[in-house]
């Protein structure tokens, strides 16, 4: 699992004077020194031009992004689907719309300042950052924002959220505070950033031969994908998870079906584990396995195996009561395995009726949800004694840099040439998020008291810290969203709708907080002046929640039968706004189902049981610093806890290709390409992932029926009109 490597690379860059050294190493620091170009032109950011097309893509995004949110897996959009077509808008306008220059010494001359303000020149790098920066915060908006809650209210409270609730609950300005430690530093990576950042806006706007070669893989591998995703997407879905043993399953006995089902299928919601599974749909695989280093990608892969083993234990030894339910659902049930109808117990207020569930029978969750509880907690647990324990000596260095205003970092010392982004910009923000909330509670739909509010504020800002600390430093970051659930629970018992909003601005905290410092670091590493990235984030941030917002109405009014469906379809699914729904109910029973003693109990003891485990892994790493070829160090308990749930629901038939895909991308090509690795690994990977998106998008809006009207393909083998796509049709997929 040990990374260093001992191969390296020089490439003299045709750019500038300088030679730019690459290196195959763990070390987070090598890549601010040696991967990403310190180059800066000092070409304009925040232009007429960047906003337009930054407000425009922004809009698709958001709509894209929110779109997938009510499908049956949740791809969170990249950006590298939107990157090249704002490229080509920029590259366009440049070109056609006239400049000043072509005024000059003509009776039209007058008009040269305006046309300079419209067309200034060529489109550049940071033009295109500013444009990327207004997309993303845009399309990253959605999840925990009011726009995910409006979507709970108006499925299962028939509650429509007023526009501005969905605006005033957003609560940022805490990122901006952290940025010195959690920004600034070499350390600080965020490894979702690099291949946009390494490959393709280089290769784009920085001319070299080598970036020539890029571009022309890049335009290939898109075309390929984009071309290739109409087919397992729409006209062969059973390549969505191809598996011997459900073709092999046909005509055996019912009972063996099921088992085969439960284990082996996968290439349909909530149809089972997806074991050994072949998915040719990159839309499932992405580009996370291309890019996030290897030692991210060996501890999931240990999580996944986890996964496989404890959920079949947990069901084929019928702990809690699993065989009464399906194996994978995030919806409630009785104990007889109908759907569990929560109305019985709100009052016309939406609280919990407490006379109603005095002898009224609990919900139940399924065993495979009741591990999400527990993996969740004792991931959080881990999360916090893996910063304080392996981490805690490096944090310590980065606070007494901040201390002295003093980076190691190459790039932020190219950035002090720019005017910093006050503090009180920030306070500011905060401030008046703070005020907005109080707003909300009084005059909005939330239910939440005034108290819960300020502890969902002050928990959301102990816990951003380890959690973004987490996500920069290794490309991903942990559910902090049940801790949220829990503490609210606890604080207001039998209020749902108050515990969707204590999450929402709790949770939602560590979320914007990952977000926008990941912009911020995007800017860092393309020497965006700081005050203007400030302005795009918080207008992209604006035009999120209300393109989220639009599109959320009209999917939930169009497909309400098919979201409020438990196992949704093969197009729409409800799957989030039912785990939402229902961990909220759940938590807002916590005294029944998760005190002392309910039957959860153990979800919650788990939180102690993550710390405990990763401060014995340690102490056993001070003793044996190798077990064997293991780094001990390198055995990221909370990263293998997520992971051990991450096939607790939705299509999981992606596994084996993901994990083939991360030991050739950053093992095989990594240590024995090395050359081919920095050259084309990243640029291949973004263009994979933006053929399939972009090509995905147009289906839902054509034949997907996001508009309204579906229009599927026609049956055949490849696309059976009965029964899962994958042919394992145990557990009554095909009544």
């Amino acid at each position: 699992m040990c990374l260093t490597s001992s191969r390296s690379w020089t490439s003299a860059s045709s750019d500038g004077p300088s030679h730019v050294t690459y290196i195959v190493s763990r070390g987070t620091q090598d890549v601010s020194r040696f991967v990403v170009d310190l180059r800066d032109d000092g070409d304009p950011a925040l232009t007429f031009r960047s906003l337009v097309i930054g407000t425009l893509f922004a809009c698709i995004g958001a709509a894209n992004t929110q779109a997938d949110y009510f499908m049956p897996n949740i791809i969170v959009v990249s950006l590298t689907n939107l990157l090249l077509l704002i490229y080509m808008m920029g590259k366009i306008w440049s070109k056609v719309l006239p400049r000043r220059s072509m005024v000059e010494g003509t009776q039209f001359a007058v008009l040269g300042p305006v046309l300079d303000f419209i067309n200034h020149g060529d489109f550049r790098i940071k033009e295109h950052a500013i444009g990327i920066l207004i997309t993303g915060t845009a399309s990253f908006t959605f999840d925990t924002t009011p726009v995910s809650r409006a979507a709970v209210q108006q499925l299962y409270y028939n509650t429509p959220v007023h526009a501005m609730t969905s605006i005033l609950a957003g609560n940022y300005g805490l990122c901006g505070l952290l940025r010195p430690s959690t920004v600034y530093p070499s350390e600080m990576v965020y490894w979702g950033s690099l291949p946009i950042l390494v490959t393709i806006l280089q290769s784009l706007h920085f001319y070299s031969p080598e970036n020539q070669k890029r571009m022309k893989l890049f335009l290939a591998s898109f075309v390929g994908v984009f071309l290739w995703q109409i087919i397992p997407s729409y006209m062969f879905p059973l390549l969505n998870g191809l598996n011997i043993f459900c073709l092999a399953s046909q005509y055996m006995s019912p009972p063996v079906q099921n088992v085969f089902t439960n284990l082996f299928g996968g290439g349909r919601n909530n149809e089972g584990l997806g074991l050994l599974s072949i998915c040719l749909n990159w839309q499932y695989i992405t580009l996370q396995h291309v890019a996030y280093p290897l030692i991210l990608q060996a501890n999931s892969w240990i999580g996944y195996g986890l996964c496989y083993i404890v959920l079949s234990v947990i069901y084929y030894f019928n702990t809690w009561d699993s065989k009464r339910f399906p194996l994978l659902s995030t919806s409630m049930f009785y104990s007889n395995g109908s759907v569990f109808d929560p109305s019985a117990m709100l009052a016309a207020t939406f609280q919990i009726n407490q006379t109603a569930i005095s002898g009224a029978e609990m919900p139940h969750l399924t065993g495979s949800n009741v591990w999400y509880n527990i993996a969740t907690f004792l991931s959080i647990g881990g999360m916090f004694a893996h910063c304080i324990c392996f981490w805690g000596p490096n944090i310590l260095s980065i606070f007494k840099n901040v201390s002295l205003e003093t980076y190691s970092d190459p790039h932020w010392k190219v950035m002090q040439k720019y005017k910093e982004v006050p503090y009180w910009w920030y306070i500011c923000l905060m401030t008046l998020s703070f005020i907005s909330g109080f707003i909300v509670i009084f005059w909005g739909q939330a239910t939440t008291s005034w108290y819960s509010y300020i502890v969902a504020l002050l928990l959301g800002t102990f816990v951003a810290p380890f959690s973004q600390l987490l996500y920069a430093r290794l490309g991903t970051g942990i559910s902090t969203d049940q801790l949220m659930e829990m503490v609210g629970g606890f604080l207001s018992p039998g209020d749902p709708m108050g515990n969707l909003y204590f999450t929402m601005w709790g949770h939602g905290i560590i979320v914007q907080c990952i977000t926008f410092s990941g912009g911020l670091k995007v800017c860092q590493y393309l020497k965006v002046p700081p005050r203007e990235a400030f302005i795009a984030q918080i207008w992209g941030t604006v035009l999120g929640i209300k393109m989220s917002r639009i599109v959320m109405v009209s999917i939930v009014s169009s497909h309400e039968s098919a979201l409020l469906n438990p196992d949704g379809k093969s197009i729409w699914s409800g799957e989030a706004t039912q785990e939402v729904n229902n961990t909220a109910i759940t938590w807002s029973l916590a005294k029944e189902l998760y005190g002392l003693h309910g039957p959860y109990f153990i979800a919650v003891i788990s939180l102690l049981f993550g710390m405990v485990a990763t401060i014995i892994q340690w102490l056993v790493s001070k003793r044996w610093p190798r077990i064997g070829p293991v780094q001990t160090d390198n055995v990221i308990l909370p990263i293998i806890y997520t992971y051990s749930a991450s096939l607790s629901f939705g299509v999981t038939s992606y596994v084996t290709s993901a994990v083939l895909v991360g030991i050739i991308s950053q093992f095989w090509l990594r240590n024995y390409h090395p050359g081919w690795f920095r050259k084309y690994n990243y640029i291949l990977g973004a263009a994979l992932d933006a053929g399939s998106q972009v090509m995905t998008f147009i289906l839902s809006f054509t034949v997907f029926g996001a508009l309204g009207q579906a229009r599927p393909f026609p049956a055949w083998a490849g696309n059976p009109s009965n029964g899962n796509s994958d042919y394992c049709n145990g557990n009554g997929a095909l009544t």
